[in-house]
């Protein structure tokens, strides 16, 4: 009896992985059965205590994807496609490629940091995807699969780096992310991260939470002003 006993550990352990395995491969499926529908549309919500904002987005595949951030008082809105993308925030529509250029002055600008956002931008597709490959040890309960970051998944999560400068030194990092699938597809997921930045001397705990949520999935509508168009494609 005491030689089954090994023999039913590694037969117990073995089950396990296969089943997630099965269930990693399952939400691989539904996340890239999202990224080949013809549209569709989502919203986010960010709360990371002192900032919060939301995104009305909406994409159409091998097309536009058109964003409404809201962040406070201020909406942002930017258009991308094939790796360029137009901004606007509080005037005129800007190539993001020339809204991204450091203009020498020094300081804190909000029209460039948001077009380096949207330089790295990603719909839920592609960044459902990006998550689940920094994922470990999956597990389904109560109608979600659930999992970890690594830790170079959350230090990734947490940090930004400015072009040609270097970023802020994170440490603490921490995450983890829930999937839910409805009718075979993604549906929505939620990202939590934590950690410690320091940036030029300053110091700071984050504690961040982003849900996103999917809907209009083969309906909705991408609309598109001539003027993003216009600095998207000169």
């Amino acid at each position: 009896m005491k030689k089954l006993i090994p023999f039913a550990a590694i037969l117990l352990a073995a089950g396990t992985l296969l089943a997630a395995d099965a269930s990693k491969d399952d939400l691989s499926n539904a996340i890239k059965k999202l990224a080949a529908s013809d549209n569709y549309s989502w919203t986010t919500s960010t709360d990371g205590g002192r900032f919060t904002s939301s995104t009305e987005g909406k994409a159409e595949k091998m097309g536009y994807t058109t964003l409404d951030i809201t962040m406070g008082d201020n909406v942002n809105h930017a258009v991308l496609k094939d790796g360029k993308g137009a901004i606007k925030t509080d005037g005129d529509w800007q190539s993001v490629a020339d809204a991204a250029k450091d203009d020498g002055g020094g300081g804190f600008s909000p029209g460039r940091f948001f077009a380096l956002t949207m330089q790295n931008y990603k719909a839920p597709a592609a960044d459902a995807e990006s998550l689940l490959a920094k994922t470990q040890d999956i597990k389904m309960a109560d109608g979600a699969y659930s999992a970890d970051l690594t830790e170079d998944g959350a230090k990734e999560r947490l940090t930004f780096r400015r072009g040609g400068g270097n970023g802020p030194e994170v440490s603490n990092a921490k995450g983890s992310v829930k999937f839910w699938v409805k009718d075979g597809m993604l549906s929505k997921y939620q990202l939590t991260t934590s950690g410690h930045i320091e940036f030029n001397g300053n110091g700071r705990d984050i504690n961040r939470t982003m849900t996103v949520e999917i809907k209009d999935i083969g309906k909705t509508k991408v609309e598109v002003p001539d003027d993003a168009k216009k600095k998207i494609s000169s």
